[in-house]
């Protein structure tokens, strides 16, 4: 029987996934530099608090300020806003007070989340 092989993920700096997505960055551009372990892709805040894991990606198109409470309490590297999404002013603000940017795509979540795998992952 072969062994099962899990690739580990590369881990790349936000601003490299910005530029290799084509990202719009809408806030909290201190932390470009933060480095990405993997991503997480949810619109239900309490699966995210629950099972999002520290540097990673969270994809979604949740813009209400919970977001940025969540994503600090996991300490996310950053969160991706889908199909066209912006975030509300509030969001932004506490994005620059966290230093975690908001990202912005008019791509769908699937499109999206397959992109950043692809990245990781490759």
């Amino acid at each position: 029987m072969k062994p099962i092989v899990i690739k580990k993920e590369k881990e790349m700096k936000v601003s490299e996934i910005v530029n290799e997505l084509g990202l719009k960055v809408f806030s909290g551009e201190k932390g470009l530099d933060r480095e990405v372990t993997g991503g997480y892709v949810s619109d239900l805040l309490s699966d995210v608090m629950g099972n999002a894991k520290e540097n990673q990606v969270w994809i979604t198109l949740q813009v209400h300020q919970n977001v940025m409470a969540i994503a600090s309490l996991k300490d996310m590297a950053a969160v991706i806003l889908v199909k066209g999404c912006q975030p509300n002013e509030n969001t932004m603000q506490h994005s620059e007070s966290e230093s975690i940017p908001i990202l912005g795509t008019e791509l769908s979540t699937f499109e999206t989340a397959g992109r950043l795998y692809q990245l990781l992952n490759c």
